[in-house]
């Protein structure tokens, strides 16, 4: 059977985009060039956003159960910690995965996988992409198969999910501006023991060396840092016990064996474009950016689910193809204004020199205690770090307000009797959402379209989350908010329907 979309990169933005298109019943094919899955647990956080998406394929319980929740976040200084900041605290009125996750990419992939191949659908390893072709029709794909053959591919559409040396990118010339930053950090995985092994993430602020600890698992932790000095230039000969420890047994942190270790620079860069006709760019093949806060394989999971009921609807063709361009226009103003966010954090804990040192170890911790105090502010940080605060403002599908809630931000989360309303989300496909009374106008638009509307009994849980009584919310797919009324006129929601040509019933 014919691919409608070839995936180029199985990590785990390839993985999700494949199983989201299978998900709504688009054929795939997905390869990668190396010979098995990573070993390595590489990237690691999981945020609230990504646990809310993956609920919608039953995923996120599993990653629960495999993962380890760091629900608090302590800033220490010369052994002795300034702030404990409980996310647990921040964002529990806000979703039910108030934490980061910690789930290593070794153990993420393998649950991705077995995802994947419910749908019947196997990566086809060590069959690496040698270049493309696109027509107005279709893009053909010449690919060499773990045999040494070569074949050539069909498809509707090809995405590239594969990684900062992108093939795809390469052959579309998008170009990735961007630069290198100076500093080498290192990275382990290590069995561990002392008060700070308590299944909570540390970081240490100290002026000789930066270390942050994140709990994998009881006992075993993940350990990143700076190299600093002269020790730098010797990059991949480095062994832990060459780089600084200061900061590490100040926090009381006994590392007792080294598992896997690990040296790499940072880069900062986004492409120019994520669409270049009939081919795409996603993950680390359209932006890549400094690990601080957590943000990039989940940035690339966001892309994936994106783009993959854009694709789905367009393949379907229950929209214009023109729906397609706001996939760049969505996610790559995310990842421009991501780039700036932690260029700026990772300049905080990294620069040298009196000024700097002097605030992240003395202003930085004592901010930090002041703006976690205040509930707005402890509210805001979380939407930032969980990237449950992504909007979408200003995109063409994106419309109206009601209450606090505008066209294009995320579904707010409200707790219900007996569950919630993220619930219907796992339908993948527009729905309309009423939190009170729908008016008889907008019952009977959504009969007539065959559009499920959902209905929620007012509680104050819903003013306080944003929501407004009585009014209508048209859901995407991917849980955001399209189009709100405050009136429940479903008369926006027909506007959208005919400047895109998007049918929202099936």
């Amino acid at each position: 059977m014919a691919a409608e979309v070839l995936i180029v990169g199985a990590g785990p933005t390839g993985l999700v985009l494949a199983s989201w298109l299978s998900a709504q019943g688009v054929r795939v094919r997905i390869i990668d060039k190396s010979a098995a899955p990573g070993t390595q647990s590489r990237a690691l956080a999981v945020q609230a956003r990504t646990l809310e998406l993956y609920r919608q394929l039953d995923l996120d319980k599993a990653a629960v159960e495999q993962g380890f929740p760091n629900p608090r976040l302590n800033l220490w200084v010369r052994g002795r910690r300034r702030a404990r900041l409980s996310l647990e605290d921040a964002g529990r009125r806000l979703t039910p995965y108030p934490y980061v996750l910690i789930h290593p990419q070794d153990r993420h992939e393998r649950l991705l996988n077995a995802r994947l191949e419910g749908f019947g659908v196997r990566v086809e390893r060590q069959t690496e992409l040698l270049g493309f072709e696109q027509t107005t029709d279709g893009v053909t794909a010449l690919v060499r198969r773990a045999d040494g053959g070569e074949e050539t591919v069909e498809a509707a559409y090809i995405v590239g999910c594969d990684g900062a040396r992108s093939t795809v990118r390469g052959v579309l010339g998008t170009g990735f501006p961007g630069g290198t930053y100076a500093q080498l950090f290192y990275v382990a995985d290590v069995d561990v023991e002392g008060p700070i092994a308590n299944g909570e993430a540390h970081v240490s602020l100290d002026s000789s060396d930066f270390a942050a600890v994140f709990s994998i698992a009881p006992g075993r932790a993940r350990l990143i840092g700076t190299v600093r000095d002269d020790r730098a230039g010797a990059g991949d000969s480095l062994t832990f016990d060459d780089v600084g420890h200061d900061a590490i047994s100040r926090m009381g942190l006994i590392v007792k064996s080294v598992g896997w270790f690990s040296t790499y620079h940072v880069h900062h860069r986004v492409t120019d474009h994520y669409r270049v006709g009939r081919a795409f760019l996603a993950g680390d093949a359209a932006h890549v950016h400094s690990p601080a806060g957590g943000q990039g394989m989940n940035t690339g999971i966001g892309d994936a689910i994106n783009l993959a009921w854009k694709l789905a609807a367009v393949l379907k063709h229950r929209a214009h193809a023109e729906l397609l361009d706001s996939y760049e226009s969505e996610r790559r103003a995310f990842a421009r204004q991501l780039v700036e966010t932690t260029d700026r954090m990772f300049s905080a804990v990294t620069t040298e020199g009196g000024l700097a040192e002097l605030f992240r170890t003395r202003v930085a911790p004592l901010m930090a205690s002041a703006a976690f105090s205040l509930k707005a502010v402890r509210e805001f940080l979380f939407r930032t770090v969980s990237q449950t605060g992504i909007t979408y403002a200003g995109s063409p599908l994106s419309a109206g307000h009601a209450g606090h809630v505008k066209g294009g931000d995320r579904l707010p989360w409200v707790p219900i009797a007996g569950g919630d309303n993220h619930e219907p989300l796992s339908a993948i496909r527009w729905q309309v959402h009423c939190y009170g009374v729908p008016p008889a106008v907008l019952t009977g638009w959504c009969r007539a379209n065959d559009v499920p509307l959902h209905r929620f009994g007012w509680t104050a849980d819903m003013e306080d989350a944003g929501l407004k009584e009585n009014a209508a919310y048209l859901i995407r797919p991917d849980g955001y908010v399209a189009v709100a009324d405050p009136l429940g006129d479903p008369a926006p929601f027909a506007a959208l329907s005919g400047a895109l040509g998007i049918d929202f019933a099936g």
